[in-house]
């Protein structure tokens, strides 16, 4: 399966996404707009999905979302009625030039074809404003939580190592301007991790048969570890978040 094929994957999974996904912790999307606070931001939030990453930007001023995806546009715009929504793509987005102050892209940013997005994300930033990307990942530093990606034995979604970090932004019309992690625990069941894990691309376009076994062994080693035996547990998440600022 290409690229281009698992990016377009997530709308058949679109409501399953919302209601499973993680958000983001507030001090990732604090950091995240730190060059540009102290005053109502006009902030896009690129590739929104079903919004996870847009519910934490309605209280920090007038927010735009884009979506290439129909169904997923839909879950956003059902959930955030309030919020511009758009359907667009990080390589043509359909506002006008220096529109914004802030561009926030969340879990996404590794699906777009770069030297056009950079493009277009600096035709509608103003200068000194911000380009953030943010994933949520689960902590490699955990040794029961490496077991369970083990366990499953899915190469297709390894876990994040301790000492790995995302690539920097660069580019011509932006100046790197960092990288900074945050913990995030999220409370979840046995059932709940299954969930999420459904809508991750590796599971959407797997052999259902093989998805199936990588969950049952899931299942198995969770109910064997005593962190997570009881069915209720927090499983520790990491968010990345890299920054750049628009020349």
């Amino acid at each position: 399966m290409t690229t281009p094929e698992r990016a377009r994957s997530f709308g058949a999974a679109a409501a399953a996404y919302a209601a499973h996904r993680p958000g983001y912790p507030t001090a990732a999307v604090d950091w995240a707009l730190a060059p540009v606070a102290g005053g109502p931001l006009r902030l896009l939030d690129l590739a929104a999905g079903t919004g996870k990453l847009t519910q934490a930007l309605v209280d920090r001023g007038e927010v735009t979302a884009v979506e290439p995806d129909a169904a997923m546009l839909a879950e956003l715009r059902s959930r955030l009625p309030g919020v511009r929504a758009l359907e667009g793509t990080a390589e043509a987005i359909p506002l006008p030039h220096g529109s914004f102050d802030a561009v926030l892209v969340g879990q996404a940013w590794h699906w777009f074809d770069h030297d056009r997005a950079y493009a277009e994300v600096a035709r509608v930033l103003r200068p000194g404003g911000v380009l953030a990307a943010l994933w949520n990942g689960e902590d490699g530093t955990v040794e029961w939580v490496r077991g369970f990606h083990e366990a499953g034995g899915w190469a297709s979604h390894p876990v994040r190592g301790p000492e790995e970090e995302p690539p920097r932004l660069a580019h011509p019309a932006f100046v790197s301007d960092g990288y900074a992690q945050f913990p995030h625990l999220l409370p979840t069941t046995v059932d709940g991790l299954v969930a999420t894990l459904r809508t991750h691309s590796w599971a959407l376009v797997a052999e259902p048969a093989e998805r199936e076994a990588a969950f049952a062994r899931l299942r198995a080693y969770l109910a064997a570890r005593p962190e997570t035996a009881s069915g209720e547990f927090v499983l520790p998440l990491v968010t990345d978040v890299v920054r750049a600022i628009r020349r």
